[in-house]
């Protein structure tokens, strides 16, 4: 059983922490216990990152100990908060492709050159892979349920840009 102290309420890292430190192991050990790195091991102490379910399992069993135990809502809000905030970082890139690619489009057809359009179709797919990756894990689960309109609006603004590039190669 995992004991707090002084009645104050530990974190994930914190638990996995005194749990293996209490069986005299090194992050590198634990980590070959649990067939990860000990760098995985290192975050999940420090709460930068949190273990999957799978890792999840694989520490309760070792440490004999249930899942409610090492894990509190606390640590479903700190991963929440994680996620997040690399969502928002894929947003911000992905609005930064977006925004190159809308660049590329004018400069091809303005300037018609043909070109331009090869930085349009790079962005275009960097656009799309962070569009996708910018929504958090727990929303993308909560979303299936309409998936439909998110996918209509990204193959719209893929068709206006495609659009524009293939206008751009038959009017030079």
């Amino acid at each position: 059983m995992v004991v707090c102290s002084g009645g104050k309420k530990m974190t994930f890292g914190q638990k996995l922490k005194k749990l293996r430190t209490d069986k005299n192991l090194t992050q590198e050990q634990l980590a070959q216990q649990l067939y990860v790195t000990r760098t995985a091991i290192s975050k999940w102490e420090t709460d930068s990152g949190y273990p999957g379910i799978d890792s999840l399992k694989l520490i309760s069993e070792f440490f004999d100990v249930t899942i409610d135990q090492l894990i509190s809502d606390d640590d479903i809000a700190n991963q929440r908060a994680l996620e997040q905030k690399r969502g928002t970082k894929c947003y911000i890139v992905s609005v930064s492709f977006l925004a190159c690619m809308v660049i590329f489009a004018l400069l091809s057809y303005f300037l018609r050159q043909i070109y331009f359009n090869i930085g349009g179709v790079v962005c275009m797919i960097g656009y799309v892979v962070f569009a996708l990756l910018a929504k958090p894990k727990y929303k993308r689960i909560e979303a299936r349920k309409v998936v439909l309109p998110y996918v209509i609006s990204r193959i719209v603004i893929f068709a206006i840009v495609v659009g524009v590039m293939v206008y751009t190669i038959f009017t030079l």
